[in-house]
């Protein structure tokens, strides 16, 4: 709960830290970017970790490590050590991830895996629902630092209940040594890949920067690739993806993050700056998408060990499909009621993924491998969830490009000079209107409609290719199949 809130929580807390300790537009995203990238990078590493030392010693550090750091993080007075301690809880945040995995794999016998995994979803799904809400009331009415603070009582909560509850269950051929050529190579493609999807708008997919940073991670990767099929005990053991169904079960990760959190980018906008709703609303209004996922995510858990992964997962990519190409139907007058249908049609969509793909990755994984399975798992939505954000943007910005100086003359406002147009279609890619302080009410209303309406245009054709993107991981879906090895769980596990 701790990891996905602080994933969310802080969007809503970053206006005030920029506002307290003067922090600029760049130090703002390295708050988030600096979590970020520490969490990626670190996701699989960490679960090699839990494999070689037990899933319950690296879980407990995970969260003492987490709540240390958002501590510290809500005592900075300092826009770096706040940064600093955020990439220190990103750190700590990849070692509960995979760990938390690993240790419902092992404690948990195959006919029960799925319905665990399906409330580990819907703690999940809480947890996104809740960080704008919360993190909206804290910052509205104690102050932005008690949005860090509130982890504290939580991780000890967890720790104490952990202390005396988890189990220490390791498998007999558990690794006993660490790839450290392969951890540096992996973790080096990993930061530039994330890092030249995270620049990419501001510097542009044809700059030499980006394409420096891809070129470089894809170098990487190959030589990990390489380096993984002679190291004695490799980081990744190629062998895992022999098997289709969890090679299956990481791509649709992949293309199931990349529409969600790609799409899901641009509704916060959307209520926010064209609706004009406060962060505590519009977290209240997608309760629905949220809300559906915490109940569905126990049933779909049902649903998978009665029928397998396939068809359930199949299912909810068609309905993920579905709600993208609806959610592209918005306009800057779309009802609450339309949107509410819609985001519940996602949410619906969604759990049997969210569940499904991780027992498919996780089961079909040997339970020694079982928390590099949850890296791998957490990487892929990581990965995901960046590259749409990344792709996505830029279909916006496009659109925007296109459209929005015709708009502008269309509606025969007053001529803007090449860098004032640049500047508003800058705001414009969020939804902002670019009105003039002082503006007349007529020219403002009718800057605002052309703003908005370019703005919900950009977003009609990026859910659009989300849609796309989601029809393709439905057929990916297809090749998946229950885990194989996840009969090897809480039988063959040893205290």
């Amino acid at each position: 709960m701790m990891v996905t809130l602080d994933g969310t929580i802080v969007a809503v807390a970053n206006p005030e830290i920029q506002k307290d300790l003067g922090a600029s537009l760049s130090d703002v995203q390295w708050i988030t970017n600096g979590y970020l990238l520490a969490l990626a990078v670190s996701l699989i590493t960490a679960g090699k970790l839990g494999d070689r030392f037990g899933h319950r010693q690296t879980f407990l550090l995970g969260i003492a490590g987490f709540a240390g750091a958002s501590a510290a993080i809500g005592l900075s007075s300092s826009v770096e050590f706040l940064v600093g301690f955020r990439v220190a809880q990103g750190l700590f945040g990849a070692l509960l991830m995979p760990a938390a995995l690993g240790l419902l794999r092992a404690a948990f016998p195959a006919e029960k895996l799925n319905m665990a995994i399906g409330i580990w979803g819907m703690v999940i799904g809480a947890s996104t629902a809740g960080g704008p809400i919360v993190g909206g009331l804290l910052v509205e009415h104690v102050s932005w630092q008690s949005v860090f603070f509130v982890n504290v009582p939580v991780g000890i909560i967890a720790l104490v209940f952990g202390l005396f509850i988890l189990l220490d269950h390791r498998a007999e051929n558990a690794p006993r040594s660490f790839d450290l050529p392969g951890i540096a190579l992996l973790s080096t493609g990993m930061f530039s890949l994330i890092w030249a999807l995270i620049k990419a708008s501001a510097w542009g997919w044809g700059d030499s920067r980006t394409v420096l940073f891809l070129g470089g991670s894809a170098v990487c990767f190959v030589l990990f690739a390489a380096w993984e099929t002679t190291a004695r005990e490799p980081l990744i053991p190629l062998g895992m993806f022999r098997s289709l169904p969890l090679s299956a079960g990481t791509v649709l990760m992949v293309l199931m993050a990349f529409a969600f959190m790609g799409g899901l980018f641009f509704v916060t906008f959307y209520l926010q700056n064209v609706h004009g709703m406060s962060p505590v609303d519009s977290g209240l209004h997608l309760l629905p998408l949220t809300g559906m996922m915490i109940i569905g995510s126990p049933l779909a858990g049902a649903a998978i060990t009665a029928v397998g992964p396939r068809i359930p997962l199949v299912a909810g990519m068609a309905a993920t499909a579905a709600a993208c190409f609806g959610l592209s139907g918005l306009t800057p007058g779309t009802g609450t009621l339309e949107m509410s249908l819609w985001f519940c049609l996602l949410g619906v969509g969604l759990a049997p993924v969210m569940v499904g793909a991780t027992e498919v990755i996780v089961g079909n994984a040997p339970l020694e491998l079982s928390g590099v399975a949850g890296g791998l798992q957490q990487a892929a939505m990581q990965v995901g969830g960046s590259l749409g954000t990344a792709v996505l943007g830029a279909v916006m910005a496009r659109t925007v490009g296109d459209s929005f100086g015709d708009n502008w003359r269309a509606a025969e406002l007053p001529p803007l000079s090449p860098e004032q147009l640049a500047l508003a279609e800058t705001g414009v890619q969020v939804g902002i209107a670019p009105v003039p302080q002082g503006a007349p009410q007529p020219v403002a209303d009718a800057i605002a409609a052309v703003a908005h309406d370019t703005f919900v245009s950009g977003m009609s054709t990026a859910f659009t290719v989300a849609g796309v993107v989601a029809v393709l991981a439905a057929v990916v879906a297809c090749f998946t199949k229950r885990g194989e090895n996840a009969a090897a769980g809480a039988g063959a596990a040893h205290v």
